[in-house]
């Protein structure tokens, strides 16, 4: 925007807005928001009248509905730059994607899990494709929006744009949402609005900065930002109107991510800081949103976490190492965590569907997961049930039916090898919240040993991060990856799992999974319905993530799919639901995705493209001699 829009703008914002400025320090950035906030509010009461001044809602006064949604998307794109921060949960009441969500948060750490109604433009605009639309449904739905939107007029919000700090956070969040829900239909059911929605976002965004700069120039967003950012909306503008058909790798590659980079550099120059959840894991210092420290979810050190002495990290690490290939971890000494989690197969088991039980005969109901990537989980194991990453060690190690081990039994073997004791005794030094050798001090060496693996990258992350090459049919399989094919509205960059900006929660997905390959009928696991009983969560499961996804067959919770082509063809078809499994409360698309033989190849080649760089250690030669001679036979990585 030019010096002289900008001070056109000013000017038709009134004499007596310009003058609450100069005397009642409102800028007109406060004034850009409270105008727009006000619009907003406008179109969604008219859409109210709309739907209450009709009689019968045919398919004209649909289309006509239809029509006035549509208005009010482009209208609230003017704010949602804001509202996403400022308040995202009453921003689910306005254009919500989901009619509930149990989506967890990271904060359950502090606060159990509780239902999100959404209402708004995405919610009603659902109910207006389905066959039996209710008037009245209709209008509590957007009640239920207008009186959201109203909260954002409150003080206590407002309050935050008198503060350049903020604008720089909510930049933040805005560029992450660019490269990952924006262009991809995850709050718009209608595609054909997904790229004119986009460009008028990019559009709007830019009137955003213009007026920002005008109202703090000492923190004012550069010259090279903006120049970027006009290439980033001319780029947009080139792009087909068919979402299908736009280049999402170009577009984060070259704009999103650069933009991020600055961005992510300004809150370092700015000294800005966050007094915000919506910034409880990310890290200000990551220079790209594929770095893998751009946010934190596990810590995988556990109680060594406070230790910065890279020689006693390495000797943590060396134990670990030894313990993960011990089956002294186990009630019979004859079961290590290898056993499951075997770092030829990228730490699961491509052999079989799903491991055997701790007696050796049954196999367990559920697949073995990867532990890549895990320390990115805010809620771990598949439904969620578990917080860190050394509850996990604990439920695995003493669960029955798995590793089989009582605790107090457990400590005493391993504290029996004169090698585990002297290291621990060490390192319990080093813990001065817990100065005697206890169980968290082996769990913690353990996740310290397996998460070092979770710091590759892959060619992916290398083309995004430092202009490598990717193929032809890698670039073509993202693009697909991210639009026609649907599988960026679940899996979301950069871990390509449930966690989506600003990374502070895990979504959980209902599917349909079958029990076998003649899709029969649907397993029988109900998943997060075990931990959080709701109707949303009945065989719901935790989005995992698809890196490293061709090295880790078989797929699903119960390992039903031998193939990344099954699993292509299960989705293509519809998930459950497109297979006449009987899936009420899906949230895949139940559509068949259209997608060809050729699509599917190259869908295939990109998720191949996320084979992380991984350079595994070979297993120990011998494990620590114990002084209770019975212990002395055990193997390397045990006998099953």
């Amino acid at each position: 925007m030019t010096k002289k829009i900008i001070i056109t703008f000013v000017a038709v914002l009134g004499i007596v807005s310009f003058y609450s400025f100069r005397n009642e320090e409102v800028s007109p950035y406060q004034t850009l928001y409270s105008q727009n906030l006000s619009a907003s509010l406008l179109q969604q009461k008219e859409l109210f009248h709309l739907i209450e001044s009709v009689k019968v809602l045919d398919s004209a006064s649909k289309k006509t509905i239809a029509s006035q949604i549509s208005k009010n998307r482009i209208q609230l794109k003017k704010i949602d730059f804001w509202l996403r921060y400022f308040e995202p949960n009453v921003y689910k009441k306005i254009n919500g994607p989901l009619p509930v969500e149990w989506e967890t948060e990271v904060f359950e750490k502090f606060e159990k899990p509780y239902k999100r109604e959404g209402a708004g433009l995405t919610v009603a605009e659902i109910y207006m494709n389905g066959n039996d639309v209710e008037k009245n449904i209709l209008l509590d739905d957007v009640r239920i929006s207008i009186n959201a939107i109203e909260t954002y007029k409150a003080e206590a919000i407002t309050n935050n744009l008198k503060s350049a700090d903020v604008f720089y956070l909510c930049n933040r969040l805005y560029l992450l949402n660019l490269a990952t829900i924006y262009s991809t239909g995850f709050e718009c059911p209608n595609t054909e609005n997904i790229i004119p929605e986009l460009q008028q976002m990019l559009s709007d965004v830019n009137e955003i900065y213009a007026v920002y700069n005008l109202s703090f120039p000492e923190k004012k967003l550069p010259n090279d930002y903006l120049k970027l950012y006009h290439q980033a909306i001319d780029f947009v503008k080139k792009q087909p109107k068919d979402y299908t058909k736009f280049d999402h790798f170009t577009f984060i590659k070259d704009y999103v991510n650069p933009l991020f980079r600055l961005n992510q550099q300004y809150l370092t120059t700015y000294q800005v800081l966050s007094k915000s959840n919506m910034d409880y894991t990310l890290n200000d210092h990551a220079n790209s949103i594929f770095d893998k420290s751009l946010f934190y979810a596990q810590n995988q050190n556990g109680i060594y976490y406070k230790i910065k002495d890279t020689l006693v990290l390495k000797e943590i690490d060396s134990i670990g190492k030894l313990l993960f290939y011990d089956p002294i971890l186990s009630g019979n000494n004859q079961r290590s965590c290898v056993s499951c989690h075997k770092s030829e197969d990228y730490f699961t088991d491509t052999s079989v569907r799903t491991a055997l039980q701790f007696n050796g005969k049954e196999a367990l109901t559920r697949n073995t997961p990867s532990l890549l990537n895990v320390p990115y989980n805010h809620l771990i194991m598949l439904d969620g049930k578990l917080l860190t990453l050394q509850e996990q060690a604990k439920t695995v190690v003493t669960n029955p039916i798995e590793m089989g081990s009582n605790e107090e039994e457990m400590l005493q073997k391993v504290l029996s090898c004169p090698t585990y004791k002297k290291a621990f005794k060490k390192f319990a030094k080093c813990t001065p919240v817990e100065n005697k050798i206890s169980l968290n001090h082996i769990y913690s060496a353990l996740t310290t040993y397996y998460s070092k693996y979770s710091q590759y990258y892959a060619p992916l992350d290398e083309a995004m991060n430092k202009n490598k090459p990717l193929k032809e049919d890698e670039i073509k399989g993202f693009n697909l990856f991210m639009g026609k094919a649907q599988c960026a509205t679940c899996h979301f960059l950069p871990t390509f799992s449930g966690i989506k900006p600003p990374y502070i929660g895990n979504e959980f997905e209902v599917i349909g999974v079958p029990s076998d390959t003649t899709f029969a009928s649907l397993d029988s696991d109900k998943g997060r319905y075990e931990i959080n009983p709701a109707t949303e969560t009945m065989n719901a499961f935790r989005t995992t993530t698809i890196r490293n996804s061709e090295k880790t067959k078989p797929y699903m919770h119960n390992g039903v799919f031998k193939t990344l082509e099954e699993v292509i063809n299960f989705y293509n078809r519809g998930a459950g639901s497109g297979h006449k499994l009987v899936v009420p409360n899906q949230t895949a698309t139940a559509d068949s995705l259209h997608l060809s033989l050729i699509e599917k190849k190259q869908l295939i080649r990109f998720i191949k493209s996320l084979n992380e760089n991984i350079r595994f250690e070979k297993p120990p030669l011998h494990l620590p001699q114990s002084k209770i001679n019975a212990l002395n036979t055990r193997q390397v990585g045990g006998k099953y």
